[in-house]
């Protein structure tokens, strides 16, 4: 699961592109099955590097389970011994969209979809977050999500089959082009595309897996029940309700640039949003991603406040990692699953135009 939210910020920034995405796929998917282009699952899983055809037809499928797939189960995540368990669920119905992530240990917290709308619940203090989704991936209902234009910057390789979750899939190696980015081992079922597993792996000559999101049991093609789903946000009366200011915006409107742009990354999208801090109020943070359409990268900007931003940071869990430093009267941090070099390159690479 690519998480490109720091630690230190309460951001949700939910997953996905946008619904009508789901009926290009799915006409896509017609085309490439009727030129044959189309993965099967009773088709031999030869080892070895994918054309770029056939390499693009597995993104497709993939990408095309996710969206317009019903499933449910329960993903563990693992990183460093420490492990997290969720279940999940995603339903598509129509043009209609919902999808939830449920922890099932530490905090309890609910995170709930429809749509743009994301609700999430912490019943432990009876709070909850209210705001429309506006960006990439903080979480999934699987373990990954993948744009087939990550070929661009990803060589795909086939490692044969595998079980996951006592289903067969087809294993295959996202190895970077470059330096700048980890390879990822993807788990995808056979029968349908769906994503079953993610390693993210740490860079050679030693790539040890830096963490892992899978599925442990996994229902898919069951009968959506949406109202099921959405029934814990019509339960919250009486709870504490928070609406965390955002809106959509340009870093040149907001006075910033990347002089420099990284290498395979493109932005997706920018944000400003209040954030609430211990004792400290709210400050208004900026956010843009990045992604090269297999990882993400967020950069956040805010005032510089000496109480709380005393020297630069770099640290990593798992695969994520995060540098923050000062520069000038602001306070950058940049988060993702890529090596530090590549989050110091867009701290380097983000100046103030104004």
């Amino acid at each position: 699961m690519t998480a490109a939210v720091s630690p230190s910020l309460p951001v949700q920034a939910l997953a996905g592109p946008r619904r009508p995405w789901r009926l290009s796929v799915a006409l896509l998917a017609a085309v490439l099955s009727a030129a044959g282009l189309w993965p099967a699952a009773a088709r031999a899983v030869p080892e070895g590097t994918a054309a770029e055809g056939e390499a693009r037809a597995w993104l497709w499928r993939m990408q095309h389970a996710q969206l317009s797939g019903n499933f449910r189960g329960t993903l563990v995540y693992s990183a460093e011994g420490v492990l997290t368990t969720s279940r999940v669920a995603h339903f598509a119905v129509g043009d209609q969209s919902y999808e939830q992530l449920e922890t099932m240990d530490g905090r309890h917290q609910h995170i709930v979809r429809h749509n743009d709308a994301v609700h999430t619940l912490m019943p432990s203090s009876r709070t909850a977050i209210v705001e429309k989704r506006e960006l990439l991936a903080a979480w999934s209902a699987t373990p990954q999500l993948v744009d087939p234009k990550a070929l661009e910057n990803y060589e795909l390789r086939r490692e044969g089959r595998a079980r996951v979750a006592g289903r067969d899939a087809v294993v295959l190696l996202m190895q970077p082009r470059d330096a700048l980015r980890f390879a990822q081992r993807l788990w995808a079922d056979l029968a349908s595309g769906l994503m079953l597993r993610a390693d993210v792996l740490g860079a050679p000559p030693d790539p040890v897996t830096l963490e892992s999101t899978s599925f442990t049991e996994v229902e898919i093609g069951v009968r959506p029940r949406p109202e099921a789903l959405l029934r814990p946000i019509r339960q919250i009366e009486g709870w504490k309700i928070v609406r965390p200011q955002q809106r959509r915006t340009e870093l040149a409107d907001e006075g910033w640039a990347l002089a420099q742009p990284v290498a395979g990354f493109r932005l997706v999208g920018c944000v400003r949003r209040g954030m609430e801090y211990a004792g400290d109020g709210e400050t208004s943070v900026l956010q843009a991603v990045f992604t090269d359409g297999l990882t993400h990268v967020s950069l956040f900007v805010e005032p510089l406040q000496p109480q709380r931003h005393a020297q630069p940071i770099m640290a990593r869990q798992g695969a994520t990692g995060t540098v923050m430093k000062q520069r000038g009267e602001y306070w950058i941090t940049a988060v993702g699953n890529v090596p530090a070099e590549t989050l110091h390159l867009f701290t380097e690479a983000l100046q103030r135009q104004r």
